[in-house]
């Protein structure tokens, strides 16, 4: 019974429905980015786009945040609330977001296939089950928080929860990103950071690189102490 009560009473089929809506429409955009650049199937190496095409992509990507940012905002008064919000219609939007890219375009050809998953502020990229684990911690810590706010009263997590939170999400991070970073290090692009679209020596060299390995070890590291945090915030409620 009280489970039946806190979905209803958290308005959850309105958020899905935003959420499988706009996993889809950005499933959309890229059949249309592949279907120019990459007629014949996404693989790496990359292909080289316009630099005012990459400026349209960081654009949509930020509107994309903003606008799950919005819809968690709007969906409550405290920032737990919005935080399990936010972190719900994340997880559901990557989820279907691939879901989406299966049925139109038949890939990835499995979980292990690689991706570029962001452009802000370099290029994140990884196996899409990387991504997909995510989401599914996403919507699982959506769900455990909102269920401890709506009976434990609870308003806010402790600075200890909120740190390893904050490790655990940068160690993940630091996993998606490491190799484009170090490009970047290795071959001193980062002073021409913000030419490095009409840099020909860096597009020569990414227009030829190849993802190779993912770091699954450090990204379960890292997996493991946000559920460390979740741990201890099921714990406290539950003693409160």
């Amino acid at each position: 019974m009280k489970l039946i009560r806190f979905n209803r009473d958290n308005n959850y089929l309105p958020l899905i429905i935003f959420a499988v809506s706009m996993g889809l429409l950005e499933a959309i955009v890229v059949v249309y980015v592949r279907e120019i650049f990459y007629p014949d199937g996404f693989r790496f190496p990359l292909k080289e786009m316009p630099v005012w095409l990459i400026a349209i992509e960081w654009v949509r990507e930020i509107s994309t945040l903003l606008m799950l940012g919005s819809v968690a905002w709007i969906s409550g008064k405290i920032f737990l609330k919005r935080l399990s919000v936010f972190l719900f219609i994340f997880g559901v939007w990557d989820i279907i977001y691939y879901v989406g890219l299966k049925i139109f375009l038949d890939w990835p050809e499995s979980l292990l296939t690689w991706d570029i998953l962001f452009l802000i502020p370099i290029t994140w990229v990884s196996p899409v089950l990387a991504p997909i684990i995510c989401s599914l911690l996403m919507i699982i810590m959506a769900l455990i928080l909102d269920f401890h706010l709506f009976y434990n009263n609870l308003k806010k997590l402790k600075k200890t929860e909120f740190a390893l939170l904050f490790a655990g999400t940068a160690i993940i991070y630091f996993t998606f990103t490491v190799d484009f970073g170090m490009m970047l290090i290795k071959g001193n692009f980062l002073k021409q950071y913000f030419t490095l679209a009409e840099n020909s020596e860096f597009l020569a060299l990414l227009t030829s690189w190849e993802p190779a390995h993912f770091n699954w070890t450090l990204f379960a590291f890292g997996f493991t102490i946000i559920c460390t945090a979740i741990w201890l915030f099921i714990k406290r409620s539950k003693d409160n």
